[in-house]
C-alpha cells in the first residue's frame, strides 16, 4: 500500500476511573474531570469552555458524593466526549434510583440532584444488574 493508504490516527476521548470510596475519591474525580476536559482541549483542540470544565467538576463532585454516600463499595467514574457535550457517568451498588426533593429554601442539604438537574443538558439514570448508572451532559461550549 502508498503512503496514501495510512490508517487514521484514532485518539480515545474516554477515561474511566474505579474510586474505592475513601474520602479522596471526591477530590480525585474533580482532578480527573478537570485533566480530562484539559486534555481535550490542550491535546486534540476540542472547545471546552471554562463553565464546562467548572460545571463538569461540580456535577462529578455531586453525583460521586452522593454514590459514596449511599451506596456501599466502589464508584465508576466514566467521562466521554460525545459531539458537542461531554458525558459524565456514575455508576454505584445502590439499585434505589435518586428522585430530586421539592423545593424547599428552608432545608439545609441534599440539595446535589437539584443543582445537577439545573446545569445539566441531559440526564439519564438506569438500573444496571447490580446498582444504577447516571448518565449527565454538560456542553463544552457556552450558549
Amino acid at each position: 500500500m502508498g503512503g496514501d493508504d495510512a490508517a487514521p490516527y484514532v485518539t480515545t476521548k474516554q477515561t474511566t476511573l474505579v474510586l474505592e470510596g475513601d474520602g479522596s475519591c471526591i477530590a480525585q474525580s474533580r482532578h480527573l474531570a478537570a485533566d480530562f476536559l484539559s486534555r481535550m482541549r490542550d491535546e486534540h483542540g476540542v472547545p471546552v469552555s471554562q463553565r464546562a470544565m467548572d460545571v463538569s467538576q461540580l456535577v462529578v463532585s455531586e453525583l460521586v458524593t452522593n454514590a459514596r454516600k449511599y451506596a456501599p463499595g466502589p464508584v465508576l467514574l466514566d467521562l466521554r466526549l460525545a459531539g458537542d457535550t461531554v458525558e459524565i457517568m456514575v455508576w454505584d451498588s445502590d439499585p434505589v434510583l435518586p428522585v430530586a426533593r421539592a423545593a424547599d429554601v428552608g432545608r439545609v442539604g441534599q440539595h446535589g440532584l437539584e443543582i445537577v438537574l439545573a446545569v445539566a443538558e441531559g440526564f439519564d439514570v438506569q438500573r444496571e444488574p447490580v446498582g444504577k448508572r447516571i448518565t449527565v451532559r454538560i456542553a463544552l461550549a457556552d450558549r
